[in-house]
Order: structure tokens, then C-alpha cells, then sequence
């Protein structure tokens, strides 16, 4: 039997984990938005194109793959910071685009409601006793539901469809937060690389589908 001394050492140990690994993550997140947005800006200043759907399945998947192939080493620095860029590059085009139609302040907007709902989702997965675990099955349940949708957007072009999406879209990125946030807290998530990739997908959805949103709201 684990005496009293062993069993709070252990505990204060996996504190000092989770903390750890919190900590990493936070600060990883923090320097691939500010990279991301960078290289977005570049991106936007050089008016360069939007690739189009095959490049960006291929560099999306393709980078992510390589990034969670190599989250125990290194590399997997190397790979995330591969990564956010790519998604940064090929946000800047669509920011330019909205700006360019005089539309700026739909950005600000999204960017705001994006800050607003990651540290709303956040703060509750940090402190609510719940278990969130129970969110996974839905989360599959809607990824079925949105993989089929965004097959069914090329082929009809409709607002209604983007509008849908666009808001199923938020519900699934606020629903990683908070299992990934809690799975930190609660050990189930020890890796800050494969935390942070998730953290920043869910906010990049976040800002893209409100942007989308809004845009749709504003007939364009």
C-alpha cells in the first residue's frame, strides 16, 4: 500500500505536469497567433492569390499529419510553425478581400468574437467540475454532419448551406476547446504540441466561419 508521503508526492507531481504542460501550450499558442498573423499580413500587403481547394486540402492535411507525426521531438516545433504559417497565408488574401470591399470592421468584429469565445470556453473548461469527455461523441456525430455539408457546398453554391455550416462550425471548434482545455487539466492530454494544433484550429474555424457569418449577414 502507497503511504500518505508517496501518494501526495504523486499528486504534486502530476500537478507540476499539468501545469507544465498547460503552460507550454499557452505560450505555444500564443507565439503561433502572433506568427500566423504575420505571415497573414505579409500576405496581405503582397496581395498575393488565395490557393485553391487542392492545395489547401493538401497543405492543411499534409502539414498536420507531419506536425502530429513528430509532436515528441523537435520537428514538431518545426512543422507547427510550418503549419499556422500556411493557414496565416492563406488567410491573408481573404482578410484583404473584405478590407478591399470596405469591410474591415467585419474583421475587427470577428476577431473580437473569436478572443471573446475562446476565453469564454476556456474559463469554463478550466473551472467547471463537469466531465466534457461526453462532448466526443457528439463532436464525431457533427463531423460526419459537416464533412457531408462541405461536399454538398461544392456542388450548390447557396448561402443558407454556408450560413449552416459556418454556425456548426463554431459549435464544433468550441466543443475542442473545452475537451482539450479539460483534458490538460485532468491528465488526459500530455502532449502541449498536439493541445496547442488543436487550440489553434478551433480558433482559426472560430474566426473564419464568423467571418463568414457576417459577411453572409451583410449580403456579400
Amino acid at each position: 500500500m502507497n503511504s500518505p508521503m508517496f501518494t501526495r508526492t504523486s499528486q504534486q507531481e502530476s500537478a507540476i505536469q499539468t501545469n507544465k504542460v498547460l503552460r507550454n501550450t499557452y505560450a505555444l499558442l500564443s507565439m503561433t497567433l502572433l506568427w500566423s498573423a504575420l505571415v497573414a499580413g505579409v500576405s496581405m500587403a503582397m496581395n498575393l492569390p488565395r490557393p485553391n481547394i487542392i492545395i489547401m486540402l493538401v497543405g492543411f492535411y499534409g502539414l498536420l499529419f507531419l506536425t502530429e507525426k513528430n509532436r515528441n521531438n523537435s520537428m514538431g516545433l518545426v512543422f507547427t510553425f510550418l503549419f499556422t504559417g500556411f493557414l496565416g497565408y492563406t488567410t491573408g488574401p481573404l482578410i484583404g478581400a473584405y478590407v478591399s470591399a470596405d469591410m474591415g470592421d467585419l474583421v475587427v468584429t470577428a476577431l473580437g468574437g473569436t478572443a471573446l469565445s475562446f476565453l469564454a470556453a476556456s474559463a469554463y473548461a478550466l473551472t467547471t467540475k463537469r466531465d466534457l469527455s461526453m462532448l466526443g461523441g457528439l463532436m464525431l456525430s457533427l463531423f460526419v454532419v459537416l464533412v457531408v455539408g462541405m461536399v454538398a457546398s461544392i456542388f450548390f453554391q447557396s448561402p443558407v448551406l454556408s450560413l449552416a455550416l459556418s454556425s456548426l462550425f463554431i459549435v464544433f471548434s468550441t466543443m475542442a476547446i473545452l475537451m482539450t482545455t479539460q483534458g490538460i487539466i485532468r491528465g488526459g492530454e500530455t502532449n502541449y504540441i498536439s493541445a496547442t494544433i488543436t487550440l489553434y484550429v478551433s480558433i482559426y474555424n472560430l474566426f473564419i466561419s464568423l467571418l463568414s457569418i457576417l459577411g453572409i449577414m451583410n449580403d456579400d
